[in-house]
């Protein structure tokens, strides 16, 4: 697979995973606040900050559906109203995007419709993601393969042939960069309901790049996804889950993000190739392997047994696959104790 440029970041295996800090409706309708998210993603190392892109019109209808999963966070909430409440205004997008790459990271923005396509479009955006929700919408998919942008979709709540579906009307529609998110859409999700072992399938099937769209809590689930050959992390960002708002319950505070910038960086470099040569920073060590040594004053012609040799640290005496072979042989000379066996005294 061909590594995938946006902006000045290279997204493929052979680079340190692409982390995304998404915003969502973290800002809680203040521009202000919508800064300082900016400000703490690129303080923590991240390389993208995402927006989503609708309005509660845009969304869905007035009165359409009232949310009653004992399970959900937005439990009791009329989706429309939540989506009011959710949005990210449009004019706030430009400089949003453009104190971002102030800064020095990748602004883009999930649409949710053709028209959100479009706007972004003239914002000059350089990818497009799209959300789990909206991974069967085939007349968004199309709208946004047709841009020709690099494309990251998430996959969750949807089966292996609606992401082969999806996968298909992107290409055909010519997105050429595309990659998959591993995703489990429930809030917050928890390890025991990721799966991570379907990223390198994933791959295998759908001939792609592959990330993880991360909602546990913590890190580790994130670090951990690397290991099997993820390239992106997308995470929800907020300043303090305290603060409330519409996914602060699931979303990484700045000190987390940090630390989930820096480990995944570790957990790529430690991959590493195969190889099962001693590393040349590890030589030093060999010194402190066991060795074959004299443990008591031997004479000449005395036999070397249990007794007067003992395997210990460091290894400058015989290996000690020599040990059975030394046994019952002689000593040619005086040995003293604390002498490391060599074959010139044999």
């Amino acid at each position: 697979m061909n590594d995938i440029k946006v902006g000045n970041y290279t997204i493929g295996e052979a680079h340190q995973p692409f982390v995304i800090a998404e915003m969502s409706g973290n800002h809680n309708h203040s521009l202000e606040r919508a800064f300082a998210i900016v400000e703490a993603a690129g303080k923590a190392g991240c390389h993208a900050l995402k927006l989503q892109t609708y309005t509660a019109d845009t969304m869905t209808i007035k009165g359409v559906l009232t949310i009653e999963d004992d399970n959900s966070l937005w439990k009791g909430r009329e989706l429309y109203s939540l989506y009011q409440d959710a949005f990210t205004p449009w004019e706030w997008h430009k400089p949003i995007f453009d104190r971002a790459k102030e800064l020095g990271m990748i602004a883009f923005s999930t649409p949710f419709d053709e028209t959100a396509v479009d706007f972004l479009e003239e914002l000059g955006v350089e990818a497009y993601k799209v959300a789990s929700f909206e991974n069967t919408d085939w007349p968004l998919l199309k709208k946004v393969a047709k841009t020709g942008k690099p494309v990251i979709m998430s996959t969750g709540a949807a089966t292996i042939s609606d992401i082969g579906e999806a996968v298909r009307v992107l290409r055909e529609n010519g997105c050429k960069d595309l990659v998959l998110l591993k995703c489990t859409s429930t809030y917050p999700a928890t390890p025991d309901n990721i799966n991570l072992k379907t990223i390198p399938n994933m791959r295998d099937v759908f001939h792609c790049h592959i990330g993880l769209s991360d909602h546990t809590m913590g890190i580790g689930v994130s670090v951990a996804s690397v290991a099997l050959g993820a390239c992106v992390i997308e995470k929800h960002f907020t300043l303090r889950r305290s603060d409330g708002g519409v996914d602060s319950a699931f979303s990484m505070e700045p000190e987390e993000m940090e630390g989930l910038v820096k480990e995944s960086a570790n957990a790529f470099m430690s991959l590493g190739t195969i190889s099962y040569d001693i590393a040349e920073e590890e030589r030093k060590s060999l010194k402190y392997k066991r060795s074959i040594y004299v443990s008591k004053d031997i004479a000449p012609g005395e036999a070397f047994s249990a007794d007067n040799l003992k395997i210990i640290r460091p290894a400058d005496g015989l290996e000690t696959k020599y040990y059975d072979l030394i046994l019952g042989r002689k000593a040619s000379k005086v040995i003293k104790a604390g002498t490391p066996l060599s074959w010139d005294i044999i």
